[in-house]
């Protein structure tokens, strides 16, 4: 437990205002049979998920995107010319389900951003395409997106910021697997 609160310590030097240390702290007081270290980094990641949400979704604002909106139209430019994916293939490349997609692309068809046709591949099947509007307007919204991301790193060092890039792709693929 002592090298608990030295490590506590340690991350108060670096904020002593850090809600989730206090919390720690509050916690190896009151339950000092606890490790709490896991705390520190679950909670950490959960309040600079949020954090990161909300920072990056200006951007999307700015462009009169949604998040979800942002991710179809970046999957559709991923995909390269002729910019088109199945609605399938479109959800799984975005992590939603083809009802949520269904209502995310019919937004976007809505506002001229994309637009649906019969598949030449299969006749019963449907493909979602960019339109040149759509086109237009990920390139810039893309562009300002990863400016955005940069910004955001920029408190880490180029080392920091790879050391923290191969925990969490370590991490994350024990915790999704390697099937992703």
């Amino acid at each position: 437990m002592a090298e608990s609160l030295d490590l506590l310590d340690r991350v108060g030097a670096v904020d002593a205002d850090d809600r989730v240390a206090r919390i720690q702290r509050e916690w190896a007081r009151e339950r000092p049979d606890v490790d709490v270290r896991p705390q520190g980094v679950i909670g950490r990641l959960h309040r600079l998920g949020a954090r990161l949400t909300e920072e990056l979704c200006v951007v999307y604002r700015k462009y009169g995107l949604g998040e979800g909106d942002f991710d179809v139209l970046a999957s559709l430019r991923r995909a390269g010319a002729p910019y088109e994916r199945a609605p399938g293939e479109l959800a799984e490349h975005t992590m939603v389900t083809t009802g949520a997609m269904t209502k995310r692309v019919d937004r976007l068809e809505q506002a001229g951003l994309v637009s649906r046709r019969v598949s030449e591949s299969d006749g019963r099947g449907r493909v979602v395409a960019l339109t040149p509007p759509g086109r237009a307007l990920i390139d810039r919204a893309f562009s300002e997106h990863m400016a955005n991301e940069r910004r955001l790193l920029d408190a880490l060092t180029d080392e920091e910021a790879d050391q923290l890039e191969f925990i969490l792709t370590k991490w994350l693929a024990a915790t999704e697997g390697a099937s992703d």
